[in-house]
């Protein structure tokens, strides 16, 4: 089931004082152009400050206020490169229910202890996502947990669009947003959700050239599995994504890009460098795209970059 606008209030609501409002940073007059010089007004909003470190508290948050607690009680499970996983973990900690999450050998070894700092199972599985999620899902079936999808969930994609609602609500008169991609639940959500408040904003999406998925998919024109990954953002990496995302982000992203990982490194390191914040590479991706001007806004645009995700690829360098 598509959720609608009705849909994203709703989760709005539910989420209302489990998870953080975070702020829209505007880094004018004393930051660096960040959008190469074009003259927009450029808005970052500040995701990486958000309960459990990304937007991912949100699809979670909502997720688990939808299950009955008998449910809830007898256990969550996912698979996730991190991010997912450490939302998932923190709300049913905060609920009281116990979390077990499938990981795979390419997650960062960081992630992994914060899920168990969190209280959860950590079970790692396969050299990339995809793998670990057949696993988790197997595991639900045979342990009778409720499998949380990380991004092809109604609920979760309506909580991660209750992002799109905040950001029109901080910035109303935004043109532009721009958001990574991994496997579609936050860029369905924030697309869906903005366009059906306002229909006027554009929407732009990024995918690593090593894990164009959406991108190799939207140009065939049905869903494609890509052959390999070849990027560090792993929190960006599946081989496949879903059909309700495909559908979702079809009819309401307007352009995809691709950035390469050092320009996403380089992006990271400037948030770093300039304002303090550290951020993983999906963090850093809507930033790349202006740097590198695989999108040019125009003079009098407003552009919000959501920096999703908290990390530590920008120390790098620095």
């Amino acid at each position: 089931m598509t959720p609608g606008l009705k849909d994203f209030r709703d989760a709005a609501a539910r989420i209302e004082g489990r998870v953080r409002r975070t702020p829209m940073f505007d880094p004018r007059p004393h930051g660096p152009a960040l959008d190469g010089g074009a003259g927009a007004r450029v808005l970052l909003k500040l995701e990486c400050l958000q309960a459990s470190g990304s937007f991912k508290a949100r699809g979670a948050a909502n997720k688990l206020a939808s299950l009955k607690p008998e449910t809830a009680r007898r256990g969550l499970i996912t698979a996730s490169g991190g991010n997912h996983g450490l939302a998932v973990a923190w709300s049913a900690a905060a609920a009281g229910a116990p979390a077990t999450v499938y990981l795979p050998t390419s997650a960062p070894t960081a992630k992994a202890d914060g899920l168990r700092a969190l209280g959860a199972e950590v079970i790692t599985h396969g050299a990339v996502w995809d793998e670990a999620n057949m696993a988790a899902l197997e595991a639900a079936s045979a342990r009778g947990l409720t499998y949380v999808h990380p991004f092809a969930d109604p609920d979760v994609i309506a909580g991660q669009g209750t992002l799109g609602l905040e950001i029109l609500e901080q910035a109303p008169d935004v043109d532009t947003i721009i958001v990574a991609i991994g496997g579609g639940g936050l860029i369905s959500g924030v697309a869906t959700a903005a366009k059906a408040a306002q229909p006027g904003v554009r929407i732009i999406g990024v995918e690593p050239t090593g894990a164009p998925t959406l991108y190799e998919s939207l140009k065939a024109g049905e869903l494609v599995t890509l052959d390999s990954i070849a990027t560090s953002a792993g929190t960006l990496a599946p081989r496949r994504s879903m059909p309700l995302n495909y559908e979702m982000i079809a009819v309401a992203v307007d352009k995809i890009a691709l950035v390469t990982d050092p320009e996403m490194r380089a992006a990271a390191r400037l948030l770093w460098q300039e304002f303090g914040l550290a951020v993983e590479l999906a963090g850093a991706a809507a930033l790349a795209v202006l740097m590198t001007g695989r999108y040019v806004p125009t003079p009098d645009e407003t552009v919000v970059l959501i920096v999703c995700g908290k990390g530590e690829d920008g120390f790098e360098g620095a």
